[in-house]
């Protein structure tokens, strides 16, 4: 089962090191490196958190609607609740690695990593791009702030209405195995 994904974009490479199923729901891990000036944009996720820890290298997180930054060392963690905007990025000048975890596991946060990722990889993303962000967007429960969330309804009723291109997305993109003994 693949469990690495890179994303050329953010400049990342995530790895999954639990998925939801192998903690029975209680979390997700990922192993990530992050090269020099690689991050996301704000979001926030309505339905679980995500506890950031430094291994190697500093790790900036931006918190809150006051944009707060947080710069981690290594060994130190800070947890994101449900609900609180927040984004994380490289604030140095070499490769960092750090471990997220997400409780309570979420599925969907997976398949999104698998599929967008595998899409960016592939130079797919920007085709149907629109169907494509609605989707991810809506079956990770990443959530867009400000101005942009008055788009929300649109993109959950894009996703709504892209159901079998989903799953289509998700046979193709995603691990098969759902337990376990299906790993080894």
């Amino acid at each position: 089962m693949k469990r690495k994904f890179i994303n050329p974009e953010i400049q990342d490479e995530a790895t999954f090191t639990k998925f939801a199923f192998e903690t029975g729901g209680e979390l997700t891990e990922i192993d990530i490196i992050l090269q020099v000036g690689g991050g996301n944009d704000l979001h926030y996720h309505k339905t679980y958190s995500e506890t950031f820890t430094a291994i190697e290298g500093e790790l900036g997180v931006k918190i809150g609607k006051k944009k707060e930054i947080l710069i981690l060392e290594p060994g130190q963690s800070f947890t994101v609740p449900a609900n609180m905007l927040h984004c994380f990025f490289n604030p140095g000048q070499k490769q960092i690695r750090f471990k997220v975890e997400i409780a309570p596991g979420h599925e969907g946060f997976e398949k999104a990593i698998m599929i967008g990722y595998s899409l960016i990889e592939n130079g797919l993303l920007k085709k149907n791009f629109l169907r494509n962000m609605a989707v991810l967007l809506c079956i990770s429960d990443m959530n867009i702030p400000g101005v942009f969330s008055i788009f929300e309804p649109v993109l959950k009723c894009i996703a709504y209405f892209s159901k079998d291109y989903e799953k289509a997305l998700v046979k193709k993109y995603c691990a098969e195995a759902t337990t376990v003994e299906e790993l080894v």
